[in-house]
C-alpha cells in the first residue's frame, strides 16, 4: 500500500488520509462559523466598534476552542452526517450549548460581564449554521444523487418502528429499485399524518384505493409482530389491488446486516395459516435428548427428516436414521453431517415390515428413545392397496413397538393422522389400528408409548401444496376436489416439534393432539397458491372433479369418547387411554401375513370392515 494512503511511523493503526482531510474540513468549517455567529451578533446589537473590543475577541476564542473540544467529546468530527437524523440534532444542540455557557463564564470571570443578548443571537446562528452545515449534505444526498432510473413505487403497510427502519433504508440506499410513496397504518393517531416525508394514507381496508391514488407498483408488510389472522387480512386487501406483495425478514436481520432491504421475500402460504405457532419447552425436550441414543424410523421422509433436524439441535449423543429407501436417507445423513455437531450419526437400512430386522437393529443400537414416523400415507393410493397399508402401517408399526420394548425403549412415539378419527379411508384405519397396538403395549410394557395426531403438513410429499404448484406450472387446472373440503394444516417444522414435545410430556398411552385453529377450506388454499405464483383465477382455472374414495369433506382431530378438555400444554390436548381387544388385532394380522404368504392377492383383506363404524369390536367395553 503506498504513502499517499496511510499515515507512516504510527504506533496505532494506520488512519486514512481522507479521513484526517474530512476532520481538518470540518474544523475549519465550524471554526468560520464560530467566527462569524459572534462577530455577527456584536455588530447586531452593538456599534460597530464593538468588534474590535477585547471582550468580544476573548469570547470568540472562548468559543472556538470550547467548541473544537466538546465537538470531539460528543463526537461530530466522526458522525456520518449524509444520514444525519435527530440524535445528530440532538448532539449540535448539547455541543453549542455549553460552548455558549463556557463562555457566559468567562465573561463573567475576567470582564466582570455577561453580555446574554451576543451569547444568544451567537447561539441562535451557531446551531442554525453548524446544523444547516451538516444537514445540507444529507439533502442534497437524498435530493440530488439518487439514481435517475425508474424505481418502482412502494407501499409500505405499518408505520411503526419496522416500517419506518424499512423505509429509511430504502430512502438511503439509492441503488434499490424501490420509491416508497406511502404508510399504511390501522393506529388513527397516526392516519394524516406525514413520517418521514411520507403520508400515512389510511388503514388497511383502504389498501385498493391507496394503491390506486399513489399508483403503487409494489407492497411491502412491514409488521413483523403481525399475528397469522391480521397477515391473513391484510394480504387479502393487497390480493385486490393485483399488486406484488412481499413480506418484511426479520427486524434483526435488518439491524445486524444479515439481510438488507433489497431481499424482502414473497408471502409464502405458510404466512397465511390462521393459527400462531407452538412455542416448545425446550429444557424439557433437552433432558429427555441430550446426550441419549435417538432413533428415527421413516427417516428419509418428510416429516422424519425434520424429526432429525429438529432433535439434532438438541446434541444426542447418538441419532440413528432408519429407512427403507437408500438415497433419502443418504440425503439426510449428508445434511446433518455438514452441520459438523457432537452428534455420532448412523444409518440403518432397514423395512420396518421385516421383524427379524428390526428386532436386529433394535438389539444392536439400544435407543432410549424411538421416533416412529415410516408409514404410507397417501388416501388413494391406499385404498387400491390395502395389503401394502396394512403391512406397513400396522405390522411395521407393531414389529417396530415390540422390537423397542424388548430392548427396554424408555419413549416410543408414533407420528398419527386425524384421518385416523373415524376413519372412512384404508390409510385412516390402518393408522387408528396401530394406535391402538401401541396403546395397549402401553399397558403391558415398561416403555411409555404414546401417538401425535395431527392433520395435513404443508409441503410434505404427496401433500396438495406441491400438487397445486406443479399444475399451477403446467398452466392449471388446479384440481380441487370438492368446493366445501376442509383441511386442518401445519408446517412440516412444526409437526415435528409436536411430535419431540409429546415425547417429552409422555406418562404412556396417550394420543397427543395440537389445537390447530381454525379448519382451512382448500379452494382457498388454492386460491391464495394462485395468486401467490402471480397469476390470477382467470389465468389458472380451479376445477371440482369430486371427492376420491376414502376422503371426508372435514377432518376431526378427537373422537367424541376421546376428548379431555383441559391442555396439557399451550394448545396441546390429551386423547383418553383406550382399551382394546389385542387378540381381534393379532387375528386380524395373522390372516393379513397368510394371505400375503400365500399371494392370493384376489383376497385382499376388506379392510372396509375396519372404517366408521366397525372399530367400536376392537374395544373392550
Amino acid at each position: 500500500m503506498s504513502s499517499s494512503t496511510l499515515v507512516k511511523d504510527s504506533p496505532k493503526k494506520a488512519i486514512p488520509l481522507t479521513y484526517k482531510k474530512r476532520i481538518a474540513t470540518l474544523m475549519t468549517i465550524d471554526t468560520l462559523i464560530v467566527l462569524t455567529a459572534v462577530f455577527i451578533g456584536g455588530y447586531l446589537l452593538y456599534s460597530p466598534e464593538y468588534i474590535w473590543s477585547a471582550i468580544l475577541f476573548a469570547s470568540s476564542a472562548t468559543l472556538v476552542i470550547s467548541h473544537h473540544i466538546l465537538a470531539h467529546f460528543f463526537k461530530l468530527y466522526k458522525r456520518a452526517w449524509s444520514y444525519a437524523s435527530v440524535n445528530e440534532l440532538v448532539a449540535i444542540f448539547q455541543a453549542v450549548s455549553l460552548t455558549i455557557l463556557i463562555t457566559g463564564i468567562m465573561q463573567f470571570t475576567f470582564f466582570q460581564t455577561l453580555h446574554i443578548r451576543t451569547l444568544i443571537v451567537t447561539w441562535m446562528l451557531h446551531i442554525l449554521l453548524i446544523g444547516g452545515s451538516r444537514f445540507a449534505w444529507r439533502i442534497y444526498r437524498d435530493g440530488y444523487l439518487k439514481d435517475n432510473k425508474e424505481k418502482t413505487r412502494t407501499l409500505i403497510i405499518g408505520a411503526g418502528g419496522a416500517g419506518t427502519l424499512v423505509c429509511r433504508n430504502i430512502q438511503q440506499y439509492k441503488d434499490t429499485e424501490m420509491h416508497p410513496v406511502a404508510f399504511i397504518d390501522d393506529d388513527i393517531t397516526k392516519q394524516n399524518l406525514e413520517v418521514l416525508g411520507l403520508p400515512v394514507a389510511g388503514g388497511v381496508n383502504d389498501i385498493p384505493r391507496v394503491v390506486k391514488e399513489y399508483e403503487a407498483e409494489h407492497i411491502v408488510i412491514a409488521i413483523p409482530s403481525l399475528k397469522k389472522k391480521d397477515l391473513q387480512r391484510i394480504y387479502e386487501e393487497c390480493q385486490k389491488t393485483k399488486v406484488k406483495t412481499q413480506i418484511l425478514p426479520s427486524v434483526e436481520g435488518l439491524l445486524t446486516g444479515k439481510v438488507s432491504v433489497k431481499q424482502f421475500r414473497d408471502v409464502q402460504v405458510e404466512d397465511l395459516l390462521g393459527r400462531e405457532p407452538v412455542e416448545l419447552d425446550t429444557d424439557k425436550i433437552g433432558k429427555k435428548l441430550t446426550g441419549k441414543k435417538i432413533l428415527v424410523t421413516g427417516a428419509g421422509g418428510s416429516i422424519g427428516s425434520e424429526i432429525c433436524r429438529q432433535v439434532y439441535k438438541f446434541e444426542p449423543a447418538t441419532l440413528i436414521l432408519l429407512g427403507h429407501g437408500e438415497n433419502s436417507i443418504y440425503s439426510i445423513e449428508m445434511e446433518l453431517k455438514q452441520l459438523r455437531g457432537v452428534t455420532d450419526i448412523v444409518t440403518e437400512i432397514a423395512d420396518v415390515q421385516d421383524r427379524e430386522r428390526m428386532f436386529a437393529v433394535m438389539e444392536k443400537h439400544r435407543p432410549d428413545v424411538v421416533y416412529h414416523a415410516a408409514a404410507h400415507k397417501h388416501v388413494p393410493l391406499m385404498e387400491r392397496n390395502p395389503h401394502e397399508a396394512v403391512k406397513n402401517n400396522v405390522i411395521g408399526t407393531k414389529n417396530t413397538a415390540e422390537a423397542s420394548e424388548a430392548v427396554g425403549v424408555a419413549s416410543f412415539v408414533m407420528v398419527s393422522t386425524d384421518k385416523a378419527v373415524n376413519p372412512t379411508s384404508v390409510m385412516g384405519a390402518t393408522k387408528r389400528i396401530a394406535e391402538m397396538v401401541i396403546q395397549h403395549l402401553d399397558m403391558i410394557s415398561d416403555t411409555k408409548f404414546v401417538a401425535v395426531r395431527f392433520g395435513n403438513v404443508l409441503g410434505s410429499r404427496g401433500s396438495v401444496i406441491p400438487l397445486f404448484k406443479k399444475q399451477i406450472e403446467a398452466g392449471g387446472p388446479v384440481t380441487v376436489t370438492h368446493p366445501d373440503m376442509e383441511r386442518y394444516f401445519m408446517t412440516i417444522p412444526e409437526a415435528s416439534r409436536l411430535v419431540l414435545q409429546a415425547g417429552s410430556l409422555a406418562k404412556g398411552g396417550e394420543i397427543f393432539v395440537l389445537d390447530m385453529g381454525e379448519p382451512v377450506k382448500i379452494v382457498n388454499l388454492a386460491r391464495n397458491l394462485i395468486h401467490l405464483s402471480g397469476f390470477t383465477e382467470e389465468e389458472i382455472e380451479i376445477v371440482f372433479p369430486g371427492k376420491r374414495p376414502g376422503e371426508k369433506l372435514f377432518e376431526e382431530l378427537l373422537g367424541d369418547n376421546e376428548v379431555h378438555q383441559e391442555q396439557i400444554y399451550p394448545k396441546i390436548y390429551r386423547g383418553k387411554t383406550t382399551s382394546v381387544d389385542i387378540n381381534v388385532i393379532n387375528e386380524f394380522i395373522l390372516e393379513v401375513e397368510k394371505q400375503e404368504k400365500e399371494m392370493v392377492r384376489e383376497r385382499a383383506l376388506d379392510i372396509a370392515h375396519f372404517k366408521k363404524g366397525n372399530l367400536n369390536q376392537l374395544t373392550v367395553t
